[in-house]
């Protein structure tokens, strides 16, 4: 009778524990009896159900704040377009360092190759990847960096660090030279195909160096490997130019000068920077510390670069070097979230800009570093901040940025964006250390503190 009389509490304790993990039917009639659709809710109801929540939610009074106008601006000449690829990172690097060459010799829409640099970004991944399988071989398949390594074996995203280890490397060349191709532009199925072909070979890989091979004999593999790779990538973008002749026109096409170059020698011709040495990287990551160093690991697009190190500084900081940047007519590589609060069609940026609480009825309430933390925001695309307007105070109200989607996209290739919106969604600034306070290049010097690859900032990094 006891046991009968303890089981039936037990059965009851469960229910009762379950009751409180699962939707029971009077949790779910509860949640019924909460909502009353009637009258203006009930047109409302339909309105969401039957359009798209960014059309109802668009707030009109923004349409006032849409201003066109900036104290200082930056003049840009031909809009970018990355079409259906993530090479933003590549665009905005390259659009930063074109500047200064348009201004120089009054060129008209002069573009550097993205083709060219991509090549060899791509190749010099595949090294990346496939060396990491190596010196990582001795570990099992479920380790947290393998893992990560086989999910990541390639992108076409990027970091600014990236554009400098290519560039320096590999050097550039004018747009005519390597023309762009459709596996450039739409990089999902060369991708697809070329990830596929290296998670093969990093089997291949790992399974040879648990059947003892020495490194030299996974190294002439490797080279065997990287040979395929090369001839994927050849037929996907064209042949890398070694050598090439090139008349470099002005605006009005007057021929300026006819030499022949390496892609090399015209990158000291006409960057002519040690871009190693001349930029520094900072980020507005409120979840960390400030003015600490932090470095992502086995973020580098090629093996003998270098990792991503940045500096975390407040918004402030950020701000008042963008400024002192574009007024000495210098553009700089910035990344964001993009997507949010964003009016595409317009081109323009704000928070208040789409009125989502009023529409569902419901607050948004999580600060920039509580997104950053549950993966709600991170740093998806790359683009050049160009221009800024400042008050009496010389506060900023408004930024403007040059895109890489293209003339046909937000205000005529480019985007506004109001202050607060920076506040919230910027991530990311390079800049020309000339520009950087001396106390802010002294702490960049720190040792950094090591981040995982899969950090939630960086997991859409572009």
């Amino acid at each position: 009778m006891k046991k009968t009389l303890l089981c039936s509490i037990v059965s009851v304790l469960c229910l009762v524990v379950n009751a409180q993990k699962e939707i029971t039917s009077e949790m779910l009639q509860s949640f019924r009896d909460s909502y009353h659709s009637v009258g203006a809710d009930k047109a409302l109801d339909n309105a969401v159900a039957a359009n798209d929540p960014k059309i109802l939610a668009l707030n009109t009074e923004s349409n006032v704040q849409f201003d066109t106008n900036f104290t200082n601006k930056i003049n840009s000449k031909g809009i970018t377009n990355q079409k259906g690829s993530g090479r933003c990172w590549l665009f905005s690097a390259l659009n930063v360092m074109r500047a200064p060459m348009i201004a120089k010799y009054n060129l008209g829409s002069f573009t550097f190759s993205q083709s060219y640099c991509f090549f060899y970004d791509q190749l010099e991944k595949s090294n990346l990847f496939l060396q990491a399988i190596i010196d990582n071989a001795a570990k099992p398949m479920d380790d947290r960096t393998v893992e990560w390594l086989f999910h990541n074996p390639m992108s076409d995203g990027g970091t600014f660090c990236g554009a400098i280890d290519i560039i320096t490397k590999y050097g550039v060349v004018p747009a005519e030279i390597m023309p762009e191709t459709y596996s450039a532009n739409y990089t999902s199925t060369y991708s697809s195909l070329l990830k596929t072909k290296l998670r093969e070979y990093g089997l291949t890989l790992r399974r040879l160096a648990a059947e003892g091979k020495k490194e030299k004999e996974l190294q002439t593999k490797k080279k065997e490997m990287l040979t395929v790779i090369y001839k994927m990538l050849v037929r996907s973008f064209g042949q890398p130019p070694q050598k090439f002749t090139y008349t470099l026109r002005d605006k009005d096409n007057n021929a300026l000068s006819t030499k022949e170059y390496t892609p090399l020698s015209f990158y000291k011709e006409y960057v002519g920077k040690d871009l190693k040495g001349t930029y520094l990287m900072f980020m507005n990551d409120p979840s960390r510390a400030m003015y600490k160093t932090y470095e992502i690991d086995l973020d580098r697009h090629t093996y003998d670069g270098t990792n991503w190190v940045f500096l975390n500084v407040p918004m402030d900081d950020i701000k008042q070097m963008a400024i002192e940047s574009i007024k000495d007519s210098t553009m700089l590589y910035m990344s964001c979230d993009v997507g949010k609060c964003n009016d595409s069609k317009r081109g323009y940026s704000d928070p208040d800009i789409y009125n989502y609480g009023d529409i569902y009825g419901v607050d948004f309430p999580m600060n920039k570093a509580e997104r950053i933390s549950t993966f709600a925001s991170s740093s998806t695309h790359a683009m050049s901040l160009m221009a800024v307007d400042l008050n009496a105070e010389g506060k900023p109200l408004k930024w403007m940025v040059e895109n890489s989607w293209g003339t046909s996209s937000g205000y005529n290739g480019y985007i506004i964006m109001s202050d607060r919106w920076l506040d919230e969604y910027l991530f990311r600034l390079v800049v020309e250390k000339k520009y950087v306070p001396e106390k802010l290049v002294e702490l960049s010097k720190q040792k950094p503190t090591l981040l995982p690859a899969w950090d939630p900032l960086f997991s859409l990094e572009q």
